[in-house]
């Protein structure tokens, strides 16, 4: 017996397979199969009709900072750029604490949710107390969510010539002690998992040569992935030139971090030369359009990018640039950049889905499970909702409506064959507590009490 029928439904189950008038069947936590109109349905416990929308595989977040939205919209840095605006948020980011970390967590798990995401990682790099990636797993646990974290972290403080004050930065041992434990921890390997650890010092110019050498050495060790901030800002550039002598894209080559194993988020000021030799040692990189947008510190190339053999996948970033964190609105967001760059032949509304599925998953080094809805899939998937206002009159290409009319939320998100989405609202009773908690931490950590 199939647990959930989904019928009726254009169902996008991968790149260059859709089925109009489709269904998908799931059994416990997989994908079971996928048919068209005039194949015969199993049996279901759970029928749902989706008729006259569109389904998609649920969609992959690959760079992250959750516990960012207890700062969101912050007044004194809402014009600031890269550098000035971090400098303006890290003490504040000072008192975060186990209790705000697994409501900001909470809560950017379920507005991911809301937006059709049902995969993220998280890069957490502030760490003024210690155990608060544990505070994260908690909150996936509690929510069903499926979650990648990584275990960012920084050394240079302001004293060193840094930028963050010397709260949120550690000590090289204290550093990678944690990263071992979070492994042995959370760091499931089997498949489907539920939670995964990767290793991802914030950024060449925060974290020292040591820890970028022997997150290497532990990567190797335990098969897990890489992640860190790369070539994002101008800034960036002259402060690698002043301390390294070479660009940042240089110095990640000669720490090891050219590899399979890692993903960069942002990647927006490298050369020609510098894009070929990563894509050459197949490094990933992930756009944050919202983000680079309202930071106005430029956006990815995305285009060039792919045509010279990375892969791209898409982020919302963090909830203080971004100020939110929904998935399709960077999956639009992606698609409109290319095409303001590119002209309108060169991004639609299937390049920058294949982004947010395929491309965020080949990020995680997890395409074999997630991102598409081919029959073996992880049982993640969104059944879309609009407006029938916002749709009137799109009749020919659900796929391109879907980004191009809108909004458009999750009607359902359906994650490891649990649906934790339905009729557009979270199945979290708790909810409303977790809210009224934050908006107390918010105040705490804001300085408004």
């Amino acid at each position: 017996m199939i647990d959930i029928l989904i019928c009726d439904a254009h169902l996008y189950v991968d790149r260059e397979w859709e089925i109009p008038d489709g269904w998908i069947a799931i059994r416990e936590n997989r994908v079971h199969a996928v048919g068209a109109a005039g194949d015969p349905r199993p049996e279901a416990r759970r029928v749902i009709s989706a008729r006259g929308r569109l389904v998609t595989p649920g969609l992959v977040n690959a760079h992250h900072h959750m516990v960012q939205n207890l700062t969101r919209s912050y007044a004194p840095v809402t014009r600031c750029k890269l550098f000035t605006w971090l400098q303006g948020l890290y003490p504040l980011w000072s008192a975060l604490d186990e209790e705000a970390t697994y409501l900001s967590t909470y809560v950017a798990m379920v507005e991911l949710l809301l937006g059709g995401c049902t995969t993220s990682m998280d890069h957490m790099y502030v760490h003024p107390r210690p155990r608060l990636i544990d505070a994260q797993f908690s909150a996936a646990r509690d929510i069903g969510f499926r979650f990648y974290a990584t275990r960012g972290s920084m050394t240079r403080s302001v004293e060193d010539g840094g930028l963050p004050p010397a709260a949120l930065v550690q000590d090289e041992e204290a550093i990678m002690a944690d990263c071992e434990r979070l492994v042995g921890l959370f760091h499931d390997r089997a498949p489907g998992a539920m939670g995964r650890v990767a290793l991802g010092p914030a950024s060449l110019f925060s974290a020292s040569e040591r820890v970028m050498r022997e997150s290497v050495t532990l990567a190797d060790r335990h098969d897990l992935r890489l992640h860190t901030h790369l070539a994002e800002d101008m800034e960036e550039d002259d402060y690698s030139l002043s301390v390294y002598g070479c660009t940042p894209t240089e110095h990640f080559e000669q720490m090891g971090w050219a590899s399979p194993r890692s993903w960069v988020a942002h990647y927006i000021y490298p050369s020609s030369s510098e894009i070929d030799r990563l894509a050459q040692a197949g490094v990933s990189v992930v756009q944050c359009p919202g983000s680079n947008m309202m930071i106005g510190g430029g956006s990815a190339d995305v285009q060039n990018l792919q045509e010279r053999g990375m892969r791209v996948g898409l982020g919302c970033n963090g909830s203080a640039t971004t100020d939110h964190g929904s998935m399709w609105m960077e999956t639009r967001n992606a698609m409109l950049l290319g095409r303001m760059r590119g002209g309108p032949e060169s991004m639609g509304a299937r390049e920058a889905l294949d982004m947010a599925t395929r491309g965020g998953a080949a990020c995680l080094g997890w395409e074999d499970e997630i991102g598409h809805l081919r029959p073996g899939a992880c049982a993640d998937l969104v059944i879309w909702h609009m407006s029938d206002v916002a749709l009137a009159g799109a009749l020919t290409d659900p796929v391109e409506a879907w980004l191009r009319c809108g909004p458009a939320v999750a009607g359902t998100t359906i994650v490891n064959g649990r649906i934790l989405v339905d009729n557009c609202e979270p199945c979290l009773p708790g909810l409303g507590g977790i809210l009224r908690d934050h908006a107390r931490h918010a105040r705490r950590i804001q300085r408004l009490d």
